[in-house]
């Protein structure tokens, strides 16, 4: 004989109530924006760490052309400015870029003409610096010693991005907490409405001697079935999303950009929406039965 498995009985047909429909619908919506916010505050936090490794501690030092202007040729003003920057207190390594590799930076704005040898090229100086370096000071010596140059320190302008990217992780997670609080407003709403519906079968229980946590238990059932039912649909419907979108960004040519991909770490932290989802209801829909249930005769 073929076992089956046991279901816990239920004594209220809370599966046929419209509130059943509406719950579920809402709990995969919810699902499905939680995990995407979450992802975003994720590959928000993973850009701003790239950028932060990759350009902190950086200078760039751009030697103009200056065709027609009394000042010396631009290879000699390009030795000139790597002379200063090397005995600069603070410089490590400065390393001027070839052609072909200005044309690369270039080539995603200016396309195959960036490699022009008619275009009249800035040339530009990676500088490295291994502590305090006092660019003020800097400038006014590349200034003096090579006319037509320009600094540009990466910090000034990484520091706006870290703002920024900060923002958008605290935007996210404030996307997160809105979610978690309709989730439980939601979850109030459908059990409020199954109480009203099942209030005779709910007194006939209590007259043949059940307990409001008797009661409160069939809800509870009832409530986390649907949310780790919606909440599933919901991750499943992000995690394609956000696999499109991964997608599309491997055509994407900007190298300030990540691909888009997440952790194995920060997938299993996506994995546990639908679940944390549901312990938020279960403590919800045992709060609210529990409170409805003692103002009831």
């Amino acid at each position: 004989m073929a076992l089956r498995p046991v279901r816990p009985r239920s004594d209220l047909p809370l599966a046929v109530d419209p509130s059943s429909r509406f719950l579920g619908w809402i709990t995969t919506l919810m699902a499905f924006l939680a995990v995407l916010a979450l992802a975003g505050a994720m590959l928000v936090s993973d850009l701003a760490q790239r950028w932060d490794s990759g350009l902190a501690g950086g200078l760039t030092v751009q030697v103009a052309p200056m065709p027609g202007a009394p000042v010396a040729p631009l290879d000699e003003r390009v030795e000139a400015a790597v002379t200063v920057l090397r005995s600069f207190p603070g410089i490590r390594s400065a390393n001027v870029l070839g052609g072909g590799e200005i044309a690369r930076l270039l080539e995603p704005w200016l396309g195959t003409g960036a490699s022009d040898p008619l275009l009249p090229m800035p040339r530009l100086i990676d500088v490295a610096a291994d502590g305090a370096v006092d660019v003020a000071a800097l400038r006014l010596r590349l200034a003096s010693a090579a006319p037509g140059t320009t600094l540009d320190d990466h910090a000034v302008w990484l520091a706006d991005l870290r703002s920024f990217a900060g923002a958008l992780r605290l935007a996210a997670l404030g996307v997160v907490l809105l979610i978690g609080a309709a989730a439980v407003m939601t979850v109030v709403f459908a059990v409020r409405t199954g109480l009203a519906i099942h209030r005779p079968v709910v007194e006939l229980l209590h007259l043949m001697g059940a307990t409001d946590r008797y009661v409160s238990r069939q809800f509870e059932r009832h409530v986390v079935s649907l949310c780790l039912r919606g909440g599933t649909i919901g991750l499943l419907l992000a995690g394609g999303t956000l696999f499109g979108l991964y997608r599309a960004s491997q055509g994407l040519r900007a190298s300030l950009l990540s691909d888009l991909s997440l952790q194995p770490w920060q997938w299993a932290v996506l994995l546990l929406v639908p679940g944390m989802l549901a312990l938020l209801a279960l403590a919800t829909a045992r709060w609210t039965v529990l409170r409805t249930l003692e103002s009831m005769p």
